[in-house]
């Protein structure tokens, strides 16, 4: 096990090495995992016949599971640290991505999926905690966009790469690699990251700590700029997600008319759009924080540019189907800074019980989205060509962006100082 070390015996680009890197990768591979069934999705509903509905469910569970375990994993957390936490979780993904390379049973894939999201369940919260640990607060905004970066060159990873190899080895091989690559991974968090003891908030050890660490979660859920800024990132992350993760590539096919090598393409810019937005974005609210600027403006403006690229698209706007990607991507990807908004207004002690009550809300949003949209498009019967009607893809749209909007007026909405308390 790696010696305790505090932050002032080891270097920043140590830290970014031993820290920032392997925690980095476990986050790459959780959005790998999260966006992979994106490009696949066509062959494996075709390979075990799924509506709609089942193809949204069983792409969803992943969701579901991870979003289930954020309140015991924030207690963990602040409790032992995420060193630890990350590397047990691993193993349970490394099962998953080798059970749903073997499965042939829709059941057994969805079990296998489960296990993926509770295994990747803690990639970004156990990074943003170690943020927190070894950086300085007026830097978050900065290493958590480096942070995210990871995430967003595993979305591409799940476009044109992922497309190309499943022309030549297939999905099942896939999931394969993916179980290998986490076992890896796993690895490098336990024996190359440094052991911390995180700061805790009371004096008391074992059970009793965690219990009390239970029980304080009253402050987080009772706080009410945790739920100005949550609920609107809650509502935009389950449409964001869901279409970024699986319904983006059939609104292409359906909506726009591409063909598969053209839908990679599109995704492949769609996640570039993410990447330059979670880098792009984490700067420049890091530069305008000098001008008295706060980074929770730039997640409203991120929300409200989102909004309009889904109403683009609500509307049909083919002929521009590509730059709307990259927009989408972009624009979408603000939310992020909400887990900088976070670290900046709470203690240490306590965010990573504050992000992963806000991580859990993301992902039972993005569960209910995209179950949800696949439920609102499977409204209308599929076309001859196995097409869904693009009826029903508008209609989704038009749902997703109305929610959207009522979320965007809660967080505009003028308040008083007492959020600050």
């Amino acid at each position: 096990m790696p010696n305790a070390e505090s932050p002032k015996s080891i270097s920043t680009r140590r830290v970014i090495l031993t820290v920032l890197l392997p925690f980095g990768l476990g986050y790459y591979l959780s959005y790998l995992y999260r966006t992979v069934n994106l490009v696949i999705s066509p062959r494996l509903a075709n390979d075990l016949s799924l509506t709609p509905d089942d193809l949204g469910f069983l792409t969803a569970v992943y969701f579901i599971t991870f979003a289930a375990f954020q309140t015991p994993l924030g207690v963990m957390l602040d409790r032992y640290g995420p060193r630890r936490i990350q590397s047990a979780l691993l193993l349970f993904a490394v099962a998953g991505s080798a059970l749903f390379a073997i499965a042939e049973e829709f059941y057994l894939l969805a079990i296998a999926r489960g296990l993926i999201g509770l295994g990747v369940s803690g990639c970004l919260m156990a990074a943003l905690k170690a943020n927190v640990m070894w950086f300085l607060r007026e830097r978050l905004p900065f290493f958590n966009g480096l942070t995210v970066a990871f995430g967003a060159f595993g979305a591409l990873s799940a476009t044109v790469p992922v497309e190309s190899l499943y022309n030549a080895v297939g999905w099942r091989a896939i999931f394969t690699i993916l179980s290998v690559m986490t076992v890896v991974t796993l690895f490098l968090t336990y024996f190359v990251v440094p052991e911390k003891q995180a700061p805790q908030p009371s004096d008391k050890g074992g059970l009793s700590a965690v219990a009390e660490q239970f029980r304080s979660l009253s402050t987080v859920y009772g706080n009410a700029f945790f739920w100005r800024v949550s609920i609107v990132t809650f509502i935009h992350n389950g449409a964001y997600l869901s279409y970024q993760s699986l319904w983006m590539g059939p609104w292409l096919r359906d909506v726009a008319g591409f063909d598969s090598p053209a839908i990679a393409d599109a995704l492949l810019w769609f996640n570039i759009g993410m990447f330059c937005g979670v880098v792009g974005i984490g700067i420049i609210a890091d530069r305008l924080q000098r001008f008295g600027v706060k980074p929770v403006a730039m997640v409203g403006l991120g929300i409200a540019g989102s909004i309009s690229v889904q109403a683009a698209l609500a509307l049909e706007a083919t002929a521009f189907a590509v730059p709307l990607c990259v927009a989408f991507g972009f624009f979408g990807s603000s939310t992020l800074l909400a887990y900088a908004v976070f670290g900046q207004h709470f203690p240490a002690e306590a965010i990573g019980r504050v992000n992963t009550a806000q991580n859990m809300l993301t992902f039972i949003a993005a569960f209910a989205a995209q179950w949800g949209v696949g439920a609102i498009i499977g409204l209308w019967p599929a076309l001859a060509d196995g097409r869904y009607d693009p009826v029903g893809h508008q209609s989704a749209l038009w749902t997703m962006v109305g929610l959207e909007i009522l979320g965007l007026i809660w967080f505009l909405w003028p308040r008083r100082n007492s959020e600050a308390k």
